[in-house]
């Protein structure tokens, strides 16, 4: 059985563990050790899907804390400062075992240097999509049983943001540019296979332009699915 635990999922700072049995992984760097609760013992890798802050700002402080490798594309291991024999460059499409997990990272659209997401088999078999900080997937997926996907923001909110004046139209360009709006995940799942699928995680949600019920009660409708919004403290 596989179990999904947020440890932060927003601009603020984002960290996620998926756990097999008794081993796991991290994956993203962007809350403090301290407050992220893990056994790093228990743990076989570090995913980092790309180097902005909210992903990677505590890179150097997990590290410091165990004995982990992080694992990310070669244009994002340029752009962090973490010890070279501590980065393992990867590459899109070609898959990887780190301690009985399968991971392959896929590109992804996003303004950062080469992220990336992850398909992950884990050690019993589960299969899961980690992809977050893109405006869109391109690849569709087969047995599937584990979804941890980014659903950020609301066009129609956005809009409204802008005609109030609370957002510029600069970063309403970067947001279509850069994040997975509701509808496009909506129609993303739309296209894939669940045949297999158990879960879904929402990530990165919005604080300003996302509403999490709606968000829930629009993907549960599209999927039949059991959906969860990934939080943090």
């Amino acid at each position: 059985m596989v179990e999904i635990k947020s440890f932060g999922s927003s601009s603020a700072g984002n960290c996620y563990q998926i756990i097999d049995g008794d081993r796991s992984i991290l994956l993203e760097a962007g809350i403090n050790p301290k407050k992220i609760r893990v056994d790093f013992s228990s743990v076989d890798a570090l995913l980092l899907s790309h180097e902005h802050g909210d992903h990677s700002k505590y890179l150097n402080d997990i590290l410091k804390r165990s004995a982990l490798s992080v694992y990310c594309t070669k244009g994002t291991a340029q752009a962090l400062t973490a010890p070279n024999y501590r980065v393992m460059e990867v590459a899109y499409r070609q898959q990887f075992t780190v301690k009985g997990w399968q991971i392959m990272p896929f590109d992804v659209e996003h303004d950062a240097n080469e992220p990336c997401g992850f398909l992950i088999i884990s050690p019993s078999g589960k299969k899961i999509v980690f992809a977050t900080d893109t405006y869109y997937i391109r690849y569709k997926f087969a047995g599937v049983t584990h979804w941890m996907i980014e659903c950020n923001y609301s066009i129609d909110t956005v809009n409204l943001m802008v005609e109030a004046g609370n957002i510029d139209r600069k970063r309403r360009t970067r947001l279509l540019q850069s994040h997975f709006e509701i509808n496009n995940v909506v129609q993303f799942f739309k296209e894939q296979d669940l045949s297999q699928s158990e879960q879904i995680h929402l990530l990165h949600l919005s604080d300003s332009n996302s509403d999490a019920r709606l968000f829930k009660q629009k993907i549960q409708a599209v999927t039949g699915l059991p959906v969860y919004v990934a939080g943090g403290d």
